[in-house]
């Protein structure tokens, strides 16, 4: 983790320094590739930077979406934890008058944007903020793989924490309502055709929160089991279900060790556990192993959708953050029977 901080910082800081050169006398021309914004034509501006706030904002303006230019920065399904911002990107952001971002540890990037964005009256929403205390350490649970780290010896760890905060339809409702009170602020005209938009949204959620609810209540396999990376601890801990993975969520290995694997397939055997999960774009190797070392080698493999890779043009063919986490939902109905 911290040597892939260390990466993406010095990325940043070259793309920062097209912008601002050595001095104030010294500003130096943005990247040739990159795009200037786009000509102000009255609309108002909004850059969120993953699938599910880009989806929130989409449904909370909805009627109203032609006043709006809203952008979904990692358009083409790039994984959050990777992510490194062009100089296009932060052209747009620079100008926004709204920008959404989850504000964990993937996006240190943020607060260099932010400090050299154009728009100071920018609104700004970070979901982690929002949490709180109800933000989740990151853990290393019994017989996960923890992340080789590459600090200087004897230097203090940092805290960690879950960034996978959009996967609890609970927090969703808490984040659509931020959005919610800055779009009102920005368009107070028709603030109370978003304030609608945003119950009968989060209607929705309640309605789906309540379907998944009742789904682990009755529930035959409570422990799930993770042939992968992990990013649904928010999600589990809101319905009370147990998990064994391979990884932490926010994890950058791929390889799982011997020890890992075995583990994962005697909790398969132990538990009789029907199904592994994968996550999206998962090449499943992991869950593969552990199915070859359970005693009878027949476990379904199963995805759930994180939407840590959905891209902007599946979202243009219909996919929503509700249709998503109703997919997620009979997955699971199916493989907890």
């Amino acid at each position: 983790m911290i040597l892939k901080k260390i990466l993406k910082t010095a990325a940043l800081a070259a793309i920062m320094a097209a912008f601002t050169g050595c001095g104030a006398g010294n500003a130096q021309p943005a990247a040739p590739d990159a795009q200037a914004p786009a000509e102000n034509d009255g609309k108002i501006k909004i850059v969120a930077t993953i699938f599910p706030e880009y989806d929130w904002v989409k449904n909370i303006v909805d009627e109203k979406a032609d006043n709006f230019d809203i952008t979904l920065l990692l358009d083409s399904g790039a994984d959050l934890h990777s992510f490194q911002p062009t100089a296009e990107d932060i052209l747009k952001i620079s100008d926004c008058d709204m920008f959404i971002y989850v504000g964990g540890e993937s996006d240190e990037w943020v607060d260099s944007a932010l400090e050299n964005a154009k728009n100071k009256d920018m609104k700004v929403i970070d979901l982690m903020e929002i949490m709180g205390e109800n933000a989740k350490e990151e853990e290393i649970k019994e017989g996960m793989q923890a992340e080789e780290e590459e600090g200087a010896e004897g230097e203090e760890e940092e805290t960690e924490y879950d960034e996978h905060v959009w996967l609890s339809l609970k927090n969703a409702k808490l984040f659509c309502n931020a959005i919610k009170d800055a779009v009102c602020e920005l368009d107070p005209e028709n603030a109370e055709l978003y304030k609608n938009n945003t119950y009968a949204y989060t209607e929705q959620l309640e309605t789906l929160d309540a379907d998944f609810a009742e789904l682990a209540e009755n529930a035959q396999y409570k422990p799930l089991i993770f042939g992968d990376r992990f990013p649904f601890r928010y999600f589990t801990d809101d319905y009370g279900f147990d998990y064994y993975a391979a990884f932490a969520g926010c994890s950058a290995e791929t390889e799982a060790s011997l020890e890992t694997i075995v583990f994962l397939a005697q909790k398969v055997d132990e538990l009789g556990i029907k199904t592994i999960y994968t996550i999206d774009n998962s090449d499943q190797k992991v869950a593969l192993a552990v199915k070859e070392a359970t005693a009878g080698k027949d476990a379904d493999i199963a995805v759930l959708d994180s939407m840590q890779s959905v891209t902007l043009k599946q979202a243009e063919e219909g996919a929503t953050y509700l249709s998503v986490m109703r997919k997620n939902f009979e997955v699971l109905s199916e493989s907890l029977k």
